[in-house]
């Protein structure tokens, strides 16, 4: 008769690793970074404490790779945006920042890491931000740039204002109050509408090169 396999954290680790970064993701949502505790987490995750560090070496490793698997820019690569690139990154430009509204929206989890990036001087936080920002750079050097040529800061600079703002205006949304300019961003009409702005400032800013 053959041997019956006992399931169990030891014979299922990728499963207890998700199980302990959700449990991430559950007290982030409702208690916030401050409720990030080895012993909550293992607690959440229905865990002993010592498989964290055996999974993971750290809590901070553990919360650290939590924060790059919600993270929407350290995600983004070349490869797994489908666009025509000849056009200088227009299209890209419009399908990476329309997403990420979008996605930011969705995501409780990632609002609350923004908010903590925010407020607080972490090296968890700093990594995950230098590793956007080296994603941004390569997506800049390798397409935008060449396009936009002596006027490429510029770009960039308008690139900043409306990733910034599909950050604000969702965290805004989520935080305090659902009108922004007169406009409703919970309504699909008002969201509607930044979408198209989006849209119209890359447009405008093609033209204008």
């Amino acid at each position: 008769m053959p041997r019956k396999v006992v399931q169990g954290p030891i014979r299922d680790k990728e499963k207890t690793k998700q199980k302990l970064l959700a449990a991430v993701g559950k007290i982030l949502r409702t208690k916030g970074y401050s409720g990030l505790k080895v012993s909550k987490i293992a607690a959440v995750a229905g865990f002993d404490k010592k498989l964290i560090y055996e999974y993971f070496g750290s809590t901070e490793k553990l919360i650290d790779e939590y924060i790059r698997s919600q993270d929407y820019w350290s995600k983004m690569n070349q490869d797994n945006i489908h666009v025509d690139f000849s056009d200088g990154g227009k299209e890209l430009s419009k399908v990476a920042i329309l997403n990420q509204f979008e996605h930011i929206k969705k995501n409780k989890e990632l609002q609350k890491i923004i908010l903590w990036g925010l407020s607080e001087s972490k090296p968890i936080l700093k990594k995950v931000a230098d590793e956007r920002e080296e994603m941004g750079e390569m997506l800049f050097t390798n397409i935008v740039d060449p396009h936009f040529k002596d006027k490429a800061v510029r770009y960039r600079a308008i690139a900043a204002l409306l990733v910034s703002g599909a950050y604000y205006l969702n965290l805004y949304t989520a935080h305090n109050a659902s009108v922004f300019c007169g406009i409703d961003l919970k309504s699909d009409e008002g969201r509607k509408e930044i979408e198209k702005a989006i849209t119209e400032i890359i447009d405008f800013a093609y033209e204008e090169r």
